[in-house]
């Protein structure tokens, strides 16, 4: 476990103060919408749709090719690296060993557990070949910024005896969208103790929200992160390529997630052209830059590993920037962006738009009807999207994409009710 950098972290009085930062950072964050109406960013849906429909013979047994960096914490990660948002076979994980793949992303609340059950079992006999991450939550979901020490600290013994190993590389506060969630003085005082202890080596941050950049630029600055697991994607964010430029100089390693904008397949059964893969050329895209250290996919079966590893260590092609654009243009006004949120505060109501018009994509277009009704199930009433139908749609003002907010939430209502 040798590598380990210290000079970055911060005492736990520190870690208070920079907390007071919230304010500051909030308004920050708001100048960057302008920003939005020249974005072709997409939709980001998990677990979505991703192999291509005819898969290249050149595809197979495709390993990796390129290894890089990941700050200076001393991992070299293989470029494209394994998610475990989906993985429920334990074949699949040992066959990305086998074809290179170093580092494993994965979580409690990823199938409820299952994901790290999976992967432990996989990783056990070569532990010391690999590197795995973990956030800090349940197999319930993410853990609250209030969340006592010693409770957060439990819930990652959980995750190492789940995972069958004595330590995480990476442990990530999990999908952070304030700075005070980001700086929570429970958290950093949990991390702390666990790294004495041996069980945890570095400390990182996970963010797809519409405070994105305030949350990763903060990161940074705060000298207490050595990892940023972050959206990234073809069109996205601008300011995101100078936090990561900054994120390489201070030695903070910078690995992609949501890299492939949904993969609509909808939208991608209809390119006629199959000599490449959308993946593929989304991922050259990301990995085109030399401040990304890798970047981490979903993978669930032995196909996407011949598909994704097929894009290891090659260089983006002017036909992987034109298959991109095409994507861009066939899905700009149909797709909410989660990681926007313009129209989220404009909502006499508070409902939730964005989490309304992704259950009912979980629903119309990739079989998860059963979680679809459960979530907006779980909505309080007076939060639904009930009142929707006679609203002015003040959202759907705001909407830099302009899409039929108002339309799409009645029809929602329709679809998802019980």
């Amino acid at each position: 476990m040798g590598g380990e950098q210290d000079k970055g972290s911060l005492t736990r009085r520190a870690v208070l103060k920079a907390a007071a930062a919230v304010a500051a950072a909030g308004g920050a964050a708001a100048a960057g919408y302008a920003a939005w109406r020249n974005s072709s960013y997409l939709f980001l849906m998990r677990n979505a749709p991703t192999e291509a429909a005819h898969p290249s013979l050149a595809w197979k047994g495709a390993t990796v090719r390129s290894y890089r960096p990941l700050g200076t914490t001393g991992i070299r990660m293989s470029d494209i690296s394994f998610g475990g948002g989906a993985i429920d076979n334990s074949d699949v994980v040992a066959r990305a060993v086998e074809r290179g793949i170093n580092y494993f992303d994965t979580s409690p609340d990823y199938s409820k557990t299952g994901s790290e059950q999976t992967i432990g079992k996989a990783l056990k006999g070569v532990r010391d070949k690999v590197f795995i991450a973990s956030k800090f939550c349940t197999g319930d979901g993410h853990l609250p910024k209030d969340t006592p020490v010693a409770e957060i600290m439990r819930a990652v013994e959980g995750s190492l005896t789940r995972l069958q190993t004595d330590y995480l590389d990476v442990c990530l506060i999990h999908e952070v969208n304030s700075i005070d969630r980001l700086m929570a003085p429970t958290f950093h005082e949990a991390f702390d103790r666990l790294k004495e202890q041996g069980k945890v080596r570095f400390l990182g941050v996970s963010s797809h929200t519409p405070n994105l950049e305030a949350v990763m630029r903060h990161a940074v600055a705060s000298g207490r992160f050595q990892v940023l697991l972050v959206a990234h994607n073809f069109g996205n964010w601008p300011d995101l390529t100078n936090i990561f430029h900054d994120a390489k100089q201070r030695g903070v390693g910078v690995i992609a997630m949501k890299t492939l904008k949904g993969a609509q397949a909808t939208v991608l059964k209809d390119f006629a052209d199959q000599s490449q893969a959308f993946s593929q050329a989304a991922f050259k895209w990301v990995l085109r830059n030399p401040d990304v250290s890798g970047l981490v996919v979903s993978i669930r079966d032995f196909n996407q590993i011949d598909e994704y590893l097929y894009a290891s260590g090659q260089p983006l092609e002017a036909s992987d920037a034109a298959l991109l654009e095409r994507y861009d243009q066939l899905i700009a006004k149909d797709y909410c962006r989660p990681g926007c949120g313009a129209c989220l505060d404009r909502c006499p109501s508070d409902v939730p738009v964005d989490d309304i018009l992704r259950y009912a994509m979980y629903y119309e277009n990739y079989g998860r009807e059963d979680e679809a009704r459960m979530r907006y199930a779980a909505l309080p009433s007076e939060r639904a999207a009930t009142h929707c139908v006679n609203c002015p749609a003040p959202c759907q003002a705001a909407c830099p994409f302009e899409l039929p907010i108002r339309q799409k939430l009645s029809q929602a209502h329709r679809t998802l009710q019980a």
